[in-house]
């Protein structure tokens, strides 16, 4: 009986495997392990007593972590919503642009090419209570005569934050959404205007049902970019003032390095990936929907 051999693509595929099973699949069934115990950053050795489910049982009744978590589905709700509106508008005006159309494009992806904590300096500094070029815009229009504490302010900072999410990436709407556009046949359009329909009624029951299921696909990459929202955050507040802007990721991070417990940390993130995990279902189910309306409609 000859001894087995494997096969030569899983020989070349075999290197690729160990490597991600060492930096991705080991690291996460240690993490997982990790959270059913105490472990602690400060004691190395707490790592070995199990304790259960009793750091997911703590989480179900932390107030903090709710509000958090509570927190960060706002920020989400928001960005999500005010980024496809923007970013649908942008499409449509570049889509209907008669020259120029490539240098558009180029000019409407230009934020996404900021890193995330680049983005959180510059909005940091534009928001700055004392040298922010926003005060001082605000300030020398004669709209305030006071400087406006845009990250000492709770609801201020939310706000400003809001803002910096939605500047880096309306973009991948626009893109997506101008997508749908530039493949989108014209002929219904014309069919459309022939029969007497507004430029209302031509987007609602024309030109939005077809281009649905590009919004919904960007809206699926940005929820899990926002769900994981830490960097911009972290480098605008912190979660301040007073745990104000505090989100699920840096109150996560905040537990594992700040109060070394690791374990509790651990617990929180796979909580945390669960949720994405039914946004991220629900937004597939409804880009499901709207491609069998699509079918059924053109």
């Amino acid at each position: 009986m000859k001894g087995w051999k494997p096969a030569p693509h899983v020989l070349l595929l075999l290197p690729a495997f160990i490597v991600l099973a060492a930096v991705v699949v080991v690291p996460l069934l240690l993490s997982l392990y990790s959270s059913f115990t105490p472990f602690r950053l400060t004691r190395p050795e707490s790592i070995y007593t199990f304790i259960g489910f009793r750091n997911y049982e703590r989480l179900l009744a932390d107030r903090d972590f709710w509000i958090a978590f509570g927190r960060t589905v706002l920020l989400l709700t928001f960005a999500l919503n005010l980024e496809m509106i923007l970013g649908l508008g942008l499409a449509m005006l570049v889509e209907k642009a008669t020259r120029g159309q490539r240098i558009l494009r180029t000019i409407m992806m230009f934020p996404m090419m900021f890193s995330p904590v680049l983005v959180g300096f510059q909005f940091k500094f534009m928001f700055n209570d004392n040298i922010g070029v926003v005060n001082n815009a605000l300030q020398a229009l004669g709209l305030t005569d006071r400087a406006i504490p845009w990250l000492i302010d709770g609801h201020l900072a939310f706000i400003s934050i809001l803002i910096a999410e939605i500047w880096s990436s309306t973009a991948v709407f626009a893109i997506f959404i101008l997508a749908g556009l530039m493949a989108m046949p014209k002929e219904p359009l014309e069919a459309a205007k022939v029969d007497g329909c507004t430029p209302w009624q031509s987007f609602r029951y024309v030109t939005w049902p077809f281009v649905m299921p590009f919004a919904f696909i960007a809206m699926t990459i940005r929820s899990l970019d926002i769900a994981r929202a830490y960097d911009i955050v972290k480098i605008m507040t912190d979660g301040g003032p007073a745990g104000r802007t505090e989100i699920l990721w840096t109150l996560i991070a905040r537990t594992a390095y700040s109060d070394a417990r690791m374990g509790l940390a651990n617990a929180m993130s796979y909580i945390a990936i669960l949720l994405s995990i039914l946004f991220t279902a629900m937004f597939f189910r409804q880009l499901a929907k709207a491609r069998q309306q699509i079918g059924a409609e053109w």
